[in-house]
């Protein structure tokens, strides 16, 4: 998993270059690329989109696109390990059961260890302390299973932060552009279109790329959330369904 997080960092860090290089390139590269995207070629879509990014001011719109990058980094890695951690809870209490009701329950208890996910190890930690009884065997599996819950939200909080971030970087940068279109209102001393044209451009191109890395992040993190929910209520299920499997076998001393 962190090769996964390093190589995507890394595949960030080569479209940073990518982008300070064209943005280098100077007004000749831009032209070109707008030229590009007049005539209808193959790859319209990114040279438009690397054309806007140069024109709102590349060395702010940086830092609107590592936004992007970190937060689909800890989203992605986020995704794979709760697809990992996702367990077929019916298959996995079926085999305890079957254990269960010949009392074995050292070999319930392996089935547990040989299932990845955090529910098989709630599961687990209640067949540890079934020995104590009924009592101490559900708080050994609330008291764990919030170990679990906590090791599902990881990382959420960062993709949030980047959430709230993208957006308020682009209002910045509106406020930005506006101060540059006034500035050079007052040098030139006169209210012409392509006076302010330029300021106002790269408030909006700002704003616009903040609030679309916000709202790709925020699909993201719904998804992960959603994800999450459905984890811990098959947790709680089979939780419940666990306390209920020892008593009727008889396993609580």
């Amino acid at each position: 998993m962190r090769k996964l997080i390093v190589m995507l960092l890394v595949i960030g860090l080569a479209v940073f270059s990518t982008q300070v290089a064209t943005a280098q390139g100077g007004s000749q590269d831009q032209t070109e690329q707008a030229s590009t995207a007049d005539n209808g070629d193959t790859g319209d879509s990114f040279q438009i989109l690397k054309k806007y990014f140069i024109d709102g001011d590349w060395r702010f719109m940086i830092l609107v696109l590592i936004c992007l990058i970190l937060g689909l980094t800890f989203s992605i890695e986020r995704i794979i390990t709760l697809n990992i951690a996702t367990t077929n809870t019916d298959k996995l209490l079926g085999k305890i059961e079957d254990h269960l009701k010949s009392g074995d329950v050292e070999g319930a208890m392996e089935v547990c260890k040989s299932t990845p996910g955090p529910t098989a190890s709630v599961l687990l930690e209640g067949l540890k302390a079934s020995k104590e009884g009924p009592e101490v065997a559900e708080k050994a599996i609330i008291g764990y299973g919030g170990v679990e819950m906590g090791l599902l939200e990881r990382g959420l909080v960062w993709i949030s932060l980047f959430i709230a971030i993208a957006p308020m970087l682009g209002f910045l940068g509106t406020v930005i552009g506006m101060i540059q279109a006034f500035d050079k209102i007052e040098a030139v001393g006169d209210l012409s279109p392509s006076v302010v044209a330029g300021g106002i451009k790269v408030a909006l191109l700002t704003t616009v790329f903040g609030l679309v890395v916000a709202i790709i992040l925020q699909i993201f993190y719904n998804y992960i959330v959603n994800k999450i929910d459905g984890i811990v209520n098959k947790m709680e299920e089979a939780s419940i369904t666990l306390v209920e499997l020892m008593a009727e076998n008889n396993i609580f001393k």
